[in-house]
């Protein structure tokens, strides 16, 4: 077992892979070192990355514009990543489909594909696990485990698309891309993995990797202030959404206990420092919990905390899970808190549960199959 004390990250391999690299969740500039390293010229780093991320391939022998003896060298001291689906089930709804995987080190995590319209959104989750402790929420009931690699990230991606058929094969032949949109809204917190989501959102971004355009990745956090202004200064277009839920810090610090160390007063500055550095709306995830959350009142405070940030609010009604109390607002509650908002002037949608009869919220699968 190997440990990097550096990301928190746990990295098990299975028999036979313990000294060999993993070439997946590499950037170019690491791949060039390595390439250098093994006496090859660095150009190779971004062919290698073409075959991987472009071609999909996961046999070292498919890349066939690298000289025999180069492949013996990959195939001595390098593999490539990728997961297995240990469960998967498909809503009879409106077709979002869970995932469930199994890590190397046999910890399990979860993604959620959902399509809307031309949009087929990959939910993918950055931590085994959660450290926020939010009352809400599956995953933290489960506490937290490990940061995620930045491979065990973008594979989450990448195998599902394989899984569905998508991609470019290494044989040529050119099948239609599944996922256009990606959230980093699944298991964890993604700025407590701050490093390891940055090498992520680099590859799904990249000319050499997955290529998703920038503003179509979004990374949401419960805020975790210094690491919204640390990703503030990156200047990037990808997009940020806050999980909010609350508009006064007693009842954030209640739902969601980082609010103890980053207030409410707080987390909005930041964001609203990003939004203006980037010149993009920030997204303010509410849910709405029954009496909890969704009166009139709550309504009106949001607006009043929100007023000049550039921002849109997506609300969302409660999705229950097993063993939290928490219950789902009338549909008529949600229509009044919305039509507050929107007289307000906020782009206020309601979003649609997704694969609400397949337990879809985050943690649900792992919680389950953990018995």
């Amino acid at each position: 077992m190997q440990l990097n004390y550096e990301t928190n990250t746990t990295s098990l391999y299975t028999d036979g892979m313990e000294d060999k690299i993993d070439l997946k969740g590499k950037l170019l500039p690491e791949l060039e070192e390595i390439m250098v390293k093994w006496g090859e010229k660095s150009y190779r780093a971004r062919q290698l990355m073409l075959w991987l991320y472009h071609k999909r391939v996961t046999d070292f022998e498919e890349i066939t514009s690298f000289s025999k003896a180069f492949r013996k060298v990959l195939n001595e001291k390098a593999y490539v990543s990728h997961l297995k689906i240990l469960d998967k089930i498909k809503s009879s709804l409106d077709d979002t489909t869970k995932y469930l995987f199994e890590l190397d080190d046999g910890n399990k995590v979860e993604s959620v594909l959902m399509y809307d319209r031309d949009r087929v959104t990959c939910c993918v989750s950055t931590q085994v696990g959660c450290a926020q402790g939010c009352a809400f929420c599956a995953t933290g009931k489960s506490g937290f485990v490990r940061n995620l690699t930045a491979s065990e990230i973008i594979n989450q991606i990448m195998t599902i698309e394989a899984e569905l058929g998508g991609g470019i094969r290494a044989d040529g032949a050119v099948t239609p891309k599944v996922v256009t949109n990606v959230v980093l809204m699944g298991m964890g917190e993604p700025f407590a993995n701050y490093e390891q989501v940055e090498k992520a959102v680099s590859l799904m971004n990249g000319a050499e990797g997955l290529m998703i355009a920038a503003r179509k990745i979004t990374i949401s956090t419960s805020g975790l202030v210094p690491m919204i202004r640390k990703f503030t200064a990156k200047g990037t277009q990808i997009g940020l959404a806050l999980s909010l839920n609350a508009t006064d810090d007693k009842l954030r610090s209640r739902l969601m206990p980082v609010n103890r160390k980053y207030p409410i007063k707080d987390v909005l500055l930041a964001c609203k420092e990003w939004a203006l550095a980037v010149n993009r709306q920030l997204t303010v995830e509410y849910i709405l919990i029954k009496n909890v959350n969704d009166s009139l009142t709550h309504a009106k405070e949001l607006c009043k905390i929100l007023h000049g940030i550039p921002s849109k609010v997506n609300l969302i009604a409660y999705n229950p899970v097993e063993g939290i109390s928490f219950e789902r607002p009338e549909p008529e509650k949600v229509e009044i808190f919305r039509q507050r908002l929107a007289d307000s002037h906020f782009v206020a949608p309601v979003r649609i549960s997704r694969g609400i009869d397949i337990a879809a919220a985050c943690g649900q699968l792992r919680v389950k199959n953990q018995g």
